[in-house]
């Protein structure tokens, strides 16, 4: 190969290159709002940076402080290699090999594609770094004990991707992806047993304890309890701007959720969602508290 078409060929890798992380940068953009990390990761209240970590997030163990996802080299996560990444969102890993709090919802992240996930980091890294320090958990012995995360994951904690089921369009795969994986509806939306742990056997029923001590709906499909007499566009609406439809507004931490996140979403997106949910096994749940 002569001189010119060596040159040519590099610029050619080059070109293709920077189209590429240009393209994982834009896909990340997209799935970090489906996956709600700018609402959890900025202290809004607070007038914080976005992304810079600080949000408080009261639970029944304490109140637990999202930390910096910036690209700072040493206060956020701009030190972080691909594996880093991975390791936390797929199975709860910090980069010292420590494990994180439940809190972060990795036992849903882990049903993330990894391609996703490095989009999200792609994404990150474009940002602008901040110099913010992460806030100290405000939690007791023996929650605030890293070394309990360890039992907690050997009984609870299951790692491993999606993967698409065959008897299923793509759409309905598509939803289950998003309210699974990236959305991980089932973090709010599920009751949890006395050591934090999601439910299972009432996915997306709705609890009283949901973040910030928020009643949180029952958004299976049972007809007089959960959401069985809406239809697959007022589901949409719903996570379009948070309108219900009696017309009343949803509040909370789920007008956050969509504010920062579902209102972006495509319509193809949503549409798979509301398909999903309008599948999942209906449970009976009228969520309220008892009188005190």
């Amino acid at each position: 190969m002569n001189r010119f078409a060596g040159g040519m060929a590099f610029l050619l890798v080059a070109a293709w290159c920077g189209t590429a992380a240009a393209d994982a940068v834009s896909r990340g953009a997209y799935l970090i709002r489906a996956a709600g990390c700018i609402g959890c990761h900025t202290d809004a209240k607070g007038g914080g940076p976005a992304l810079a970590g600080g949000r408080a997030l009261k639970t029944p163990f304490g109140i637990f402080y999202s930390p910096n996802i910036t690209p700072h080299p040493k206060m956020g996560i701009g030190a972080w290699s691909d594996a880093n990444f991975l390791a936390a969102l797929g199975h709860g890993i910090r980069p010292d090999g420590s494990n994180y709090f439940p809190v972060f919802p990795y036992p849903s992240y882990t049903a993330m594609q990894s391609e996703d996930a490095l989009a999200i980091k792609a994404y990150l890294f474009a940002q602008a770094p901040v110099a913010r320090r992460n806030k100290a958990h405000d939690v007791p012995p023996p929650f605030s004990w890293r070394w309990t995360i360890r039992v907690w994951k050997w009984l609870f904690f299951k790692p491993g991707p999606w993967r698409d089921q065959a008897d299923q369009d793509a759409r309905w795969n598509r939803g289950a992806y998003l309210v699974h994986a990236l959305a991980h509806c089932g973090e709010c939306h599920t009751a949890r047993n006395f050591l934090g742990a999601m439910k299972s056997s009432r996915f997306l029923a709705g609890t009283v304890d949901g973040p910030e001590g928020d009643l949180v709906a029952n958004i299976t499909p049972h007809q007089q309890t959960g959401i069985g007499d809406w239809s697959a566009a007022d589901i949409v609406q719903v996570m379009r701007d948070g309108t219900k439809p009696d017309y009343d507004n949803v509040q909370g931490s789920m007008e956050d959720a969509i504010r920062d996140g579902l209102a972006y979403l495509t319509d193809d997106d949503l549409n798979a969602i509301a398909q999903y949910l309008r599948t999942v096994p209906a449970i009976e749940n009228r969520v309220q508290r008892q009188p005190e």
